[in-house]
């Protein structure tokens, strides 16, 4: 399958030093500062809406038809939605990835478990070399404020847990806090390194936009 020209259905693509895969625009929060919301779904050139999601033979396609191991550094689930909406297309592409000797990282809400009613966290070992959490908050209450999460007052406690677990299992775990208004950074911090996780602080995206 040909790798879809911007503008139109994107199932990867660029930016810095990585190559991402976009899985799903389906999500399990409604985050206020989502720039799919501002961004009217456009990233960059690229249209991240999807119209159906693609199998993972198709997402290899895209890969292979972009990956180059001397331009990227590593392969990052990331788009529009919550990868984790997809685990068994996830787990798949991931492992395919790793025979063919890629580092695989996935940006995540940490809600894996609770979308799916289990702990998948083991189901990763091996096919992860880094989840990426983003965090926000340092309260349930804060959480619910900024992420309008689907699954409500237990999401925050549960994602907390998801980072526990991922520390057990993934070689790197990151847990992200955009700045925004109102956001405790040191809470967050404490908090991630509480979990045995790596904090960074990321401005908002507009200012990336700026640089």
């Amino acid at each position: 399958m040909p790798v879809a020209e911007k503008t139109q259905q994107t199932i990867t693509y660029t930016y810095q030093d990585g190559l991402y895969i976009n899985l799903t625009s389906r999500c399990s929060v409604v985050c206020k500062y989502c720039i799919k919301y501002k961004w009217r779904w456009q990233y960059r050139g690229y249209q991240l809406r999807l119209a159906a999601e693609p199998s993972t033979a198709e997402v290899l396609d895209a890969v292979d038809a972009m990956w180059n191991p001397a331009k990227y550094r590593e392969v990052i689930f990331c788009g529009y939605g919550e990868s984790f909406m997809r685990l068994d297309t996830l787990k798949e592409v991931a492992a395919a990835l790793h025979e063919r000797g890629c580092r695989v990282r996935v940006n995540t809400t940490g809600q894996g478990n609770l979308i799916h009613g289990r702990n998948v966290v083991p189901e990763l070992q091996g096919l992860l070399d880094c989840v990426s959490v983003s965090l926000n908050a340092d309260s349930a209450e804060a959480y619910a404020k900024h992420h309008i999460p689907h699954y409500g007052e237990g999401t925050f406690p549960a994602m907390v847990e998801f980072v526990r677990e991922c520390v057990k299992y993934i070689p790197e775990v990151f847990v992200t806090c955009v700045d925004l208004p109102g956001v405790n950074v040191e809470g967050c911090r404490r908090l991630a390194e509480s979990l045995g996780a790596t904090f960074r602080f990321r401005p908002y995206l507009d200012a990336y936009e700026a640089q």
